[in-house]
């Protein structure tokens, strides 16, 4: 189906890709993968002809449909289904042909043709995966330019898979799909009869949509057969397979250099020496493995924990316009432990839900208690646009540090993840995934208690997220995510909210429950469903009253590191005085005071320390039950 051969491309000057090679039969469903700024975008351009390789080539059957998501969104007056409908370009031809010819032979082809490519079930084909992304009958029949333009970018995406193309060509399509259209376009591209290419980072997807993995690593290509858990699994035992080689073969060079140099000029030797010295020659030498570990986020946790709950809401309600709430019935409560994901359709008011636990929206009705102190901090993609396009990020930084040392600013930024090579680029010139590290460390910038995140991951390929994941599990303060990434959700979430019907209620089950109630599906019995949601009812409700009784102990537990903490920072304060070689000469008695309070601080530190451990395993037990 598609032959890629030998090919070599380069953008701006820079060499993506050399002399790389893969071909996928037809019907295949492949993931291509690869950090971002590799050149799987380029390598797209390619495919379609739109950017001429340097050297080799690339071949598809003849006639054959290649389909990729429009870049400019439809703004049209026209109703949705009917943009939908006019995707699919021969249909839309071959459909006012009908109209209007007269030979009886054209009629009959018209016809067969038209019978062929299931033209008659067309307006249900395209209403279907119009709610299968998000848009119910009533949003179907309203204009393009209604939209927003996330939303007229589901309308470009639904264009082309009605079309169905012999080859479809997606890049990154989750960016603006929610988790349910998510979970939707999964089921769609697994059955889809054609061709797939799909960049992507979401791990899940690649899992369950795709049957074989293409990576773009060091500027080649390789084919991998399986999702993307069988593709990192095995690459890293070739990796580790490959590097255990390479040493192997280092130390038989050493061992034979070694050998040379001591008997190419001993006779007796010398045929044996010579020898060696040829099969160094023609040694290949096994490659290093490259070290590409993605750069680290690190969030500051906040300087002192205020009290449970954090947040809490009875009776609330919330909207935009008097008398209108966008949701009603609130009643919540946010421990400052909480790592709490929120679920439901786009539209259903997760982002206004955010924007009242952030402060930013006033409820219309109820109470809601807000800790002393508290400090809440928002993440939202839409704020990418919010920074300065003109200034880099030790610029942003600096004006939240004004007077510090530059070293101080750049020791910050650093914590972002950003590169020193890109701490002086200007905004404009980052990457899409540079500008959301850029944010999302202004956004934590004053160590929140509480750190909302809304579609963290877009932008980010699957290094970073894994990064982001430990990041959140790091951190010290409560998490709302708010995600299409359920491999986010499932690695840092331990509580589920559900957005719909105007209001916000936990939800009982896991996200294979989720995915089963959005999609229709039924993975497990009922029976068992309900069993196991009424068992995790009970172990959270448990866990709740668990973790309420044993808040004293976890302020104890504060304490004592505070304490030792503040004894660790006298501690090291005596040993920069005591480091100064003078002082010995001009006030040993103050050197002998000064080492018998260093040995009374470490003894302290050791009894805290114990204590420490004590409770916390005390405390442990206690959640755990």
């Amino acid at each position: 189906m598609l032959n890629i051969t030998d090919i070599s491309l380069r953008v701006a000057g820079r060499l993506l890709i050399e002399h790389a090679s893969v071909s996928l039969p037809a019907g295949t469903k492949a993931g291509l993968v690869g950090r971002n700024g590799t050149g799987k975008t380029t390598l797209f351009r390619a495919i379609t002809g739109e950017l001429s390789p340097e050297t080799g080539s690339i071949s598809l059957p003849k006639s054959t449909r290649i389909g990729q998501v429009a870049q400019e969104a439809p703004g049209t007056e026209e109703p949705l289904i009917d943009i939908v409908l006019k995707a699919d370009t021969e249909r839309e031809r071959l459909m006012r042909e009908a109209d209007t010819a007269t030979d009886p032979h054209r009629i009959a082809e018209i016809q067969t043709r038209l019978a062929d490519i299931d033209a008659h079930s067309a307006e249900a084909r395209a209403a279907s995966i119009l709610s299968g992304l998000g848009f119910d009958a009533k949003a179907q029949k309203r204009p393009a330019s209604s939209f927003s333009g996330g939303w007229r970018m589901r309308v470009a995406l639904a264009g082309v898979l009605f079309a169905q193309p012999d080859l479809l060509l997606l890049d990154e399509p989750t960016n603006y799909l929610d988790l349910e259209g998510t979970m939707w376009l999964e089921g769609y591209l697994s059955r889809y009869p054609h061709t797939v290419l799909l960049i992507s980072h979401d791990r899940d997807l690649l899992n369950r949509a795709v049957s074989s993995i293409v990576h773009l690593e060091q500027r080649k290509l390789t084919f991998w057969r399986g999702g993307y858990d069988q593709f990192a699994r095995q690459y890293a035992e070739k990796a580790e397979l490959q590097e255990k080689m390479r040493v192997k073969q280092e130390a038989q060079r050493k061992h034979m250099e070694s050998f040379v140099e001591r008997f190419r000029y001993k006779a007796s030797k010398a045929r044996q020496a010579q020898s060696r010295l040829k099969a160094l020659e023609k040694m290949r030498p096994v490659a290093a493995t490259v070290n590409a570990n993605v750069t680290p986020f690190r969030f500051p946790d906040p300087a002192k924990q205020v009290a449970s709950p954090i947040i809490a809401i009875e009776g609330g309600s919330v909207g935009y316009e008097p008398k209108q709430p966008v949701l009603k019935n609130l009643n919540l409560r946010i421990d400052n432990d909480d790592r709490i994901a929120l679920l439901g359709a786009n539209g259903n008011g997760k982002s206004t839900f955010a924007k009242l636990i952030a402060g930013r929206l006033g409820l219309e009705e109820g109470s809601v208690t807000v800790a002393p102190g508290l400090k809440v901090s928002i993440f939202a993609q839409h704020q990418l646009d919010d920074l300065r396009p003109d200034e880099n990020a030790c610029q942003h930084v600096r004006r939240l540090m004004p007077g510090a040392p530059e070293a101080r600013v750049r020791a910050r930024v650093a914590q972002f993840g950003l590169a020193t090579e890109k701490m002086d680029t200007p905004a404009r010139d980052l990457s899409g995934g540079e500008k959301a590290r850029l944010l999302m460390g202004l956004a934590a910038f004053d160590a929140p208690h509480l750190f909302i995140l809304d579609e963290p991951t877009n932008h980010l390929d699957i290094d970073s997220r894994e990064a982001l994941v430990e990041a959140l599990n790091s951190y010290d303060g409560a998490v709302i995510l708010i995600s299409h990434d359920r491999h986010l959700i499932e690695a840092c979430a331990d509580r589920l909210w559900l957005v719909s019907n105007k209001t916000v209620q936990p939800f009982e089950g896991d996200m294979e429950d989720y995915r089963a109630q959005t999609t229709g599906g039924a993975s497990r019995s009922r029976e068992r469903r309900e069993a196991e949601k009424a068992s995790k009812a009970d172990r959270r409700r448990e866990a709740a009253k668990r973790r309420a009784a044993m808040e004293p102990l976890a302020k104890e537990i504060k304490a004592t590191e505070g304490l030792i903490e503040r004894t660790r920072k006298r501690m090291q304060a005596i040993e920069a005085q005591m480091a100064d070689q003078s002082l010995y000469e001009r006030d040993p008695g103050k050197v002998s005071t000064l080492a018998k309070e260093r040995a009374e601080l470490a003894q302290i530190i050791e009894r805290q320390e114990e204590k420490w451990l004590s409770l916390s395993s005390e405390y442990e037990e206690g959640v755990a039950g």
